[in-house]
């Protein structure tokens, strides 16, 4: 593996990274983004080797996919094995016993003691189209109710789902019908304040969902546990729990999106968690495959096995060399205990948050659990004023040194940290020296 080590050798990008920009520019559709114009060579735990020789800190685990770093030892033999093996059947024509082995674990490890089941995907995307094909099926219901500042993908429906327009969805509709929109329990910028989010939060919902929808009319609900691209929102405590409640409540399917908070991410297996949910339907993707394409839906037997036979499936959903690199993924996430050092690494970048928080007035707020934790940056703390503009010039100047970090949120102002749930703690001290330096650079020390 890459050793662990910070170091900069040119400044960024180097050349050979500039070149393969410009061979980028001439042979990529320009519509496909670019974070940081470096070229990777080689990665693992906290590190991310570039084309010259740059060692950078990475502080975005590919948005949140190489929780195990990128050359997990147990995911690179046992994807080496299965290639040697074969490379591909199809599940549905001929299976194998990988897959069924990752369903058994999902089903072990997903939050409830009932009866559940699995099926695998290939994408986040494809995971939450197939959970709301499962549930219109086995309601009989059309209607889905997703909140504002959610994100559930880039496909058609996915895109129905998600909130923010640019970059996600602006000039590709129109759209999947039959999908609602309801305000998010946003503590930090909801009206009545904090105190009073998770009631009047869900009191709107429930108000809303009965007038532009009608609860016999509804399938699914679907949350982020955290909210994700929309700006690692947290919903106010009690919020979750009630709304799965009144899910159950209306026979309406309670959809919990894991996909990016999943697998130790947040300081317990699941976000769902927290609350002591039990999703009736949850999704899954991202760290699932150790670093390889693969996504799963997993839930209530009764509802898993609601569509007809043949009515979920796709050519390469559980690639069976993606399910060899999703077991050694899970056997490292149990055998090194990452939900506990997720957790307590978690504690350490908190603390950390907070001391540039005391210092600079531009972070509103801090928010999120164990390696899922982000700032939201503001002109004016009393007006809560989103600075998207301080936000870009900060990213650029962290990048500058060799830090890999990513933003979010609706309004662009929200800094999000995701390192690989690996990665040694002196590295990520570093990568926090580093942040300071860039908040100093632009904001002023």
């Amino acid at each position: 593996m890459v050793a662990q080590e910070y170091s900069l050798t040119t400044a960024l990008p180097g050349p050979a990274s500039q070149a393969l920009h410009s061979r980028r520019a001439a042979a990529v559709s320009s519509a496909v983004g670019a974070t940081l114009p470096v070229y990777i060579d080689e990665a693992g735990g906290g590190i991310l080797r570039d084309v010259d020789g740059n060692q950078l800190i990475d502080f975005a685990s590919g948005i949140a996919v190489t929780g195990v770093g990128a050359t997990d030892p147990r995911v690179v033999e046992r994807v080496r094995e299965q290639a040697g093996k074969f490379t591909h059947t199809c599940f549905m024509v001929t299976g194998y016993e990988g897959y069924i082995e990752v369903c058994e674990q999902l089903n072990d490890l997903a939050p409830g003691d009932n009866e559940k089941r699995s099926a695998l995907f290939n994408s986040g995307a494809e995971a939450v189209e197939n959970a709301v094909k499962i549930a219109r099926s086995a309601t009989g219901r059309a209607g889905v109710v997703a909140f504002d500042h959610a994100y559930h993908g880039r496909t058609n429906l996915t895109m129905a789902l998600t909130a923010k327009s640019m970059p996600y969805k602006s000039g590709f509709g129109p759209f999947a019908s039959e999908i609602h929109r309801v305000p998010m329990a946003y503590p930090y910028r909801w009206p009545g304040g904090v105190d009073q989010c998770a009631d009047q939060a869900f009191d709107a919902f429930v108000e809303a969902v009965h007038v532009r929808v009608g609860e016999e009319n509804t399938a699914a609900v679907i949350l982020e546990p955290i909210q994700g691209e929309g700006g690692f929102i947290v919903p106010a405590p009690g919020f979750v729990a009630r709304l799965a409640q009144w899910c159950t409540d209306n026979g309406i399917v309670f959809i919990a999106d894991e996909v990016q908070t999943g697998f130790c991410r947040t300081g317990n297996w699941f976000a769902s968690e927290y609350e002591n949910v039990v999703p009736d339907l949850m999704t899954t993707g991202k760290a699932i495959g150790g670093g390889l394409p693969l996504a799963a839906v997993t839930g209530r037997a009764d509802l898993m096995d609601a569509p007809h036979s043949g009515g979920l499936g796709g050519t390469y959903g559980g690639n069976p060399i993606a399910c060899a690199a999703a077991l050694g993924a899970i056997e490292t996430m149990r055998a090194d205990d990452l939900v506990e050092r997720s957790a307590r690494l978690g504690k350490l970048l908190t603390g950390r948050l907070e001391d540039l928080a005391s210092r600079y007035d531009v972070i509103g707020e801090i928010r999120g659990r164990g390696l899922m934790q982000a700032i939201e940056l503001v002109s004016d703390r009393e007006a809560k004023t989103p600075d998207a503009k301080t936000t870009a010039a900060i990213n650029a100047a962290g990048h500058r040194r060799g830090l890999v970090t990513l933003t979010c949120g609706t309004f662009g102002n929200v800094f999000r940290f995701l390192p690989p749930l690996v990665i040694e703690e002196d590295l990520l001290s570093t990568g926090l020296d580093l942040l300071d330096e860039a908040f100093a650079e632009v904001v002023g020390a």
